[in-house]
């Protein structure tokens, strides 16, 4: 567990062009040190704001695109190319424009897809898709992307839900979210946790308490956003609305 560092920015679009340009550093630092990269992506407006600043870097082609490995940290589970879906904004956003090996590109399985309309199948799968990059476990994934929510919540996992609770499996189905869709495939935290950095950006006066309460010592199952960290390095990335009560 680390300590987090604490970074605040004028407003959200400053906040998403910058670190767009902290994750461009981290990709290229990622893969002088271990020839690949891997990256965990969010969405939401935030989540795409960055993809959208990132693509628009002038350093852009100093990552080796064909070499990271690109992962999510949840999805809404709706039919393939729906507008909601976190996959269909990365890829609008950034994966569409760059030279990704599209077998590096580990998308969560649609509602229309190879598991039909079974979350937990979806679950399942992406989980073995993690063992098996990961070498049985979780891949130490280099940088893992999250929104944090008004409740607390980070990927799909919402304050004492079953997801929250969950200490063995890496991806879960997760049902009847305050939030919709209410169906979703989430990362849990024990495989959140196995990323080398976690960067929970946040923007708003409506998520200021939920900040100041992750950042001063609650409960993971009460603020999920506490419990996500990372091994080397816990990032919180806030505008300023956001950090008024931290």
């Amino acid at each position: 567990m680390t300590d987090p560092q604490v970074v605040v920015h004028r407003d959200g679009s400053l906040l998403a062009a910058v670190t767009a340009a902290r994750l461009l550093t981290a990709l290229v630092d990622a893969q002088s040190a271990r020839g690949d990269a891997s990256l965990v992506l969010t969405g939401g407006r935030t989540g795409t704001a960055v993809l959208e600043h990132l693509r628009a870097l002038p350093g852009l082609d100093a990552v080796d695109w064909s070499r990271v490995d690109l992962y999510w940290g949840d999805e809404r589970f709706l039919p393939s190319g729906h507008a909601d879906r976190n996959e269909t904004q990365a890829r609008a956003a950034l994966l569409d424009h760059i030279p990704v090996d599209p077998a590096r590109v580990h998308a969560m399985a649609p509602s229309d897809g190879e598991f039909g309309d079974d979350p937990d199948a979806a679950a399942e799968a992406y989980a073995a898709v993690l063992a098996a990059a990961g070498d049985g476990a979780v891949p130490r994934f280099d940088v893992l992307l999250l929104g944090v929510g008004e409740e607390g919540h980070v990927a799909s996992i919402f304050p004492d839900s079953p997801a929250v609770h969950e200490e063995e499996r890496t991806v879960v189905a997760v049902r009847n979210c305050p939030k919709p869709p209410p169906t979703r495939v989430s990362l849990t935290l024990p495989a959140i946790r196995r990323a080398r950095e976690v960067w929970l950006m946040t923007t708003g006066e409506a998520k200021a308490e939920a900040v100041a309460s992750a950042l001063t010592g609650a409960g993971e199952v009460d603020l999920p956003a506490a419990g996500a960290t990372g091994q080397v390095a816990t990032r919180w990335l806030l505008d300023t609305t956001a950090a008024a009560k931290a």
